[in-house]
């Protein structure tokens, strides 16, 4: 009797444990859901130590519940199966799942039954707006003449539901602002044909919703592709050392056995991540114009857009990189000015283009000033055309004492050179914007 006693208390202990080890699921929609639309994707992050057996989605609209998800899994119940790891599931919600679905408001609802003895069934719930009407968009009729790494501006109408509008080239989209005096659904877009697209891709206006729709249109364009030079970079011992320990002298940012693999980390992953970073200076614009006018031209021009340079050490090509912008020459202590006026959202450091300006003129427009020996402006001024805001020297990549001059529309570099034709900006740009 004591036996059968201890056996039925030990059975009981198990099961009480196996009910105590139970445990719930967290569950997160991420990107957050705010529209469904016809077809709109929904990914949620499950998190249960013991996993789970079933996850259900349905959307609820007036009272009627539609299932748009279901994934069932056998059961286990061994109690020690646990640390599961974190897993993702993604699903299609909307009209094309659910067909008696209307426009208006509803609820996204996620579920999951816990695989364990208690089974528990967790529950998240999501306002949602159900947006079944497409986004439309229509281009201006202008003929677009665009040359390979230059810019350009089209105006066109959006309609329908969106919330997203713009230009895109390949896999580059370009934003769009409302044009000035007229209904937001009147809009324009400075876009670029960026300088390693190949040639026969076509830019198209496009419109998308949060559910999930899009609308894209051509417009007419001419492409002018252009040949970008090619040259040797030789590298020897003496000019690796200094360019490196310009820019790491402790060995900290691009360690390595040898002073040839810290250049090429400086060199190729640097270049990259100061790239990355000024691309993501696009966020910092106003929208509104601060230039007026052509972009100053300062300097002899050195090295040009979209150079290619072959870097060759000992006789050996031993790297190739693209520099993505003008070197304009200068003397040593020679002011460095604003090309036009902006509003600074840059000035320190940024690797391999050293002590570095980056102005903000609206709408996407940027120009970038490298190797500056000294900056004199900081974040948040907002320059005059010619305005001093620094000095110029060597610092960062540079074998002697020169600026770095580069422009970006939206993150994407391009060639400034049209920006110092005052014809081209009142042709391409102006007269298709009208006045402010």
């Amino acid at each position: 009797m004591k036996i059968v006693v201890v056996l039925v208390c030990s059975i009981g202990g198990i099961a009480i444990a196996l009910v105590v080890l139970s445990t719930g699921t967290t569950l997160t929609v991420s990107p957050m859901i705010r529209q469904i639309g016809i077809s709109t994707p929904v990914n949620v992050q499950l998190a249960n130590p013991h996993g789970v057996r079933r996850v259900t989605a349905y959307i609820e609209q007036n009272g009627v519940e539609y299932r748009v998800y279901q994934l069932k899994e056998p059961s286990h119940w061994i109690f020690w199966r646990r640390n599961q790891p974190r897993r993702s599931i993604t699903f299609e919600a909307g009209k094309s799942r659910a067909p008696n679905l209307k426009e208006g408001k509803a609820r996204l609802v996620v579920e999951a039954v816990s695989d364990d003895l208690r089974s528990h069934t967790d529950r998240n719930a999501y306002e949602v707006s159900v947006v079944l009407a497409p986004p439309h968009v229509i281009p201006d009729d202008f003929q677009h003449y665009i040359n390979q790494a230059g810019m350009e501006l089209v105006t066109f109408t959006v309609s329908g539901s969106w919330s997203e509008a713009g230009v895109k080239v390949g896999t580059h989209t370009f934003r769009s602002y409302p044009m000035p005096g007229r209904g937001p659904d009147q809009r324009f877009a400075l876009f670029a044909y960026p300088w390693d697209s190949p040639s026969d891709l076509a830019p198209v206006v496009y419109a998308r919703n949060p559910a999930g729709a899009e609308a894209t249109a051509r417009f007419w364009f001419k492409l002018f592709p252009k040949k970008f030079r090619e040259r040797e970079f030789v590298l020897d011992d003496a000019l690796m050392d200094r360019l490196v320990n310009n820019i790491d002298q402790t060995g900290t940012l691009a360690p390595g056995p040898d002073m040839l693999s810290r250049f090429l980390k400086i060199n190729g992953e640097m270049r990259r991540k100061n790239n990355q970073q000024l691309y993501d200076l696009r966020l910092k614009t106003e929208e509104r114009i601060l230039w007026h006018g052509p972009f100053i031209h300062y300097g002899k021009e050195e090295a040009m857009f979209a150079d290619t340079r072959d870097y060759v050490y000992h006789g050996k090509k031993v790297d190739r990189q693209t520099h993505l912008g003008f070197d304009l020459s200068d003397t040593a202590n020679a002011p460095v000015n604003a090309a036009n006026d902006g509003r600074v959202v840059w000035a320190a450091d940024l690797g391999i283009y050293g002590n570095c300006v980056v102005l903000d003129h609206g709408y996407g427009l940027q120009s970038i000033y490298g190797h500056l020996e000294r900056i004199d402006a900081k974040v948040g001024d907002l320059l005059k055309k010619g305005e001093k805001m620094g000095v110029a020297g060597a610092t960062g990549l540079a074998e002697g004492v020169h600026v770095h001059f580069g422009m970006q529309i939206d993150g994407v570099q391009i060639n400034p050179r049209e920006w110092w034709d005052n014809h081209w900006i009142h042709d391409r740009i102006l007269s298709k914007l009208g006045p402010e």
